[in-house]
């Protein structure tokens, strides 16, 4: 048995290309660890989204080369580094020349070609073995279907890639165009989760919403609200949701489907970035604040309960005070469960990287400060509301403390209680005793535990 130990940067697409990393290079004897000191191969599955992000893969590569001197020096043992993900993509040529010490650099849409790369990687070469291509074959067509168990809730990628070309935005760079997958495909993978135990699917795209997937020989062209129809026929898969969607992919049939569906969750994570028409226009996202509201103000009608989540950028280039008070108006008029927000950060190759009128950085940091009181104030008003509900809790896993097991609300919130590891996996009737303001907290009733489904 060799062992493998993969960090995951970024988004929850990269949790599934990991998971799916490990699944393809399982055959041929690597078995997971969760200590790199041991690992006889390091793979760090990165994400290029934001500077930062870029730059602490750099920080970690330096450690990892510790580890490797020490692996061979002091027991006579190779250890193979790894970057696979967005940075690989993005910057492979400065990976090799900053980093010739790694021994393999792999896109985002050539993982399923590991076990070739590792045959070919040579630690005492000091060569870099790189594929960052956008091959002709689609990977999942080469992905095992044989995958370890993934637990109560899993991720399944149905959709990769993105045609919007938002100015701040790498994606269509380093994951290329969009791709959907074919609906059978999608159904079989779910399937298989559902046999070995999973409840909740999470459904996943860097603009899930845009999945349209050949359905079957004759089944034509299904949209994502006709595909969430039919997993939610599949017997055992009790929940489900979907993220990251865009709102110019927020069609009637995908609405509806929030209103028809019991397995939908009622919690949606739509991003509008800004609240100002100019700086809208600037980004390059096709929509207006108004067009965004008109879109919550259906959503809301058809499922009334609905959480809502979203992503927001402060100090774009050119941003105002005026357009940042829009922004503020929006969060304001819409009133979010959850949020993201974050300081404009310049990506190379993007067109907003060369916009003239960047914004000073304290600026930024003032913007991004008072957005997040607003944000925070928010999120807590939601989970105070749910003090004293009774709500079904899927067990996911055990907590941090002894004793402790947490879940998830059908609002996404993270729930701590006291409990048993053999709860893992149910779905319990919680009464809800605290709210704090990233988590809700429960003291499970003897009836709740013995009933639990």
């Amino acid at each position: 048995m060799k062992k493998l130990y993969i960090k995951t940067f970024g988004c929850q697409m990269n949790v599934y290309d990991s998971e799916r990393m490990a699944d393809v290079l399982a055959p041929t004897g690597y078995v997971q660890t969760d200590a790199p000191e041991d690992a006889d191969m390091v793979i760090l599955n990165t994400c290029h989204i934001r500077e930062k992000a870029s730059e602490k893969v750099f920080s970690d590569l330096g450690r990892l080369r510790t580890l490797k001197q020490r692996a061979a020096e002091q027991q006579n043992r190779q250890m193979l580094i790894a970057v696979a993900g967005c940075v690989a993509q993005a910057e492979g040529e400065e990976i090799t020349r900053r980093a010739p010490y790694v021994d393999m650099v792999v896109g985002p849409q050539t993982y399923h070609r590991l076990p070739e790369l590792v045959a070919r990687a040579d630690p005492s070469a000091r060569k870099s073995v790189v594929d960052t291509e956008f091959p002709q074959e689609v990977k999942f067509d080469f992905l095992p279907e044989e995958a370890a168990p993934r637990g109560p809730a899993a991720f399944l990628s149905v959709q990769e890639g993105c045609d919007k070309f938002c100015s701040f935005c790498v994606v269509p760079y380093t994951r290329g165009a969009e791709f959907s997958r074919p609906a059978d495909q999608i159904l079989a993978e779910a399937r298989r989760l559902v046999a070995s135990g999973t409840r909740e699917i999470t459904l996943l795209g860097q603009n899930v919403n845009a999945w349209h997937g050949q359905a079957g020989n004759n089944g034509g062209v299904w949209g994502l609200g006709r595909l969430l129809r039919e997993l939610a026929e599949i017997d055992g898969l009790d929940r489900l949701r979907y993220t990251t969607s865009h709102p110019l992919d927020m069609d009637e049939e995908l609405m509806t489907a929030h209103r028809d569906l019991p397995a939908l969750m009622p919690y949606l994570h739509l991003p509008v970035q800004a609240g100002s028409d100019k700086i809208l226009a600037a980004m390059n996202r096709r929509h207006k604040a108004d067009d965004y509201r008109r879109i919550i103000d259906r959503l809301r009608e058809l499922r009334p309960d609905i959480a809502l989540s979203g992503d927001f950028i402060v100090g774009f280039p050119g941003e105002s005070d005026r357009d940042f008070a829009d922004t503020i108006k929006l969060v304001s008029d819409i009133g979010y469960a959850s949020a993201y927000s974050f300081k404009y950060s310049a990506r190379p190759g993007t067109p907003a990287s060369g916009a003239g009128e960047q914004i000073e950085e304290k600026v930024k940091s003032d913007r991004l400060a008072a957005l997040q009181q607003l944000l925070d104030a928010q999120q807590l008003a939601f989970n105070k509301k749910c003090e004293g509900m009774t709500m079904p809790v899927l067990i996911e896993k055990q907590g941090g403390r002894d004793g402790q097991i947490t879940g998830r609300s059908p609002f996404m919130q993270s729930v701590y209680l006291e409990g048993e590891a053999s709860w893992i996996g149910r779905i319990m009737e919680l009464e809800i005793t605290q709210a704090r303001q990233n988590s809700l907290w429960s003291a499970p009733s003897d009836a709740a535990a013995k009933g639990a489904a």
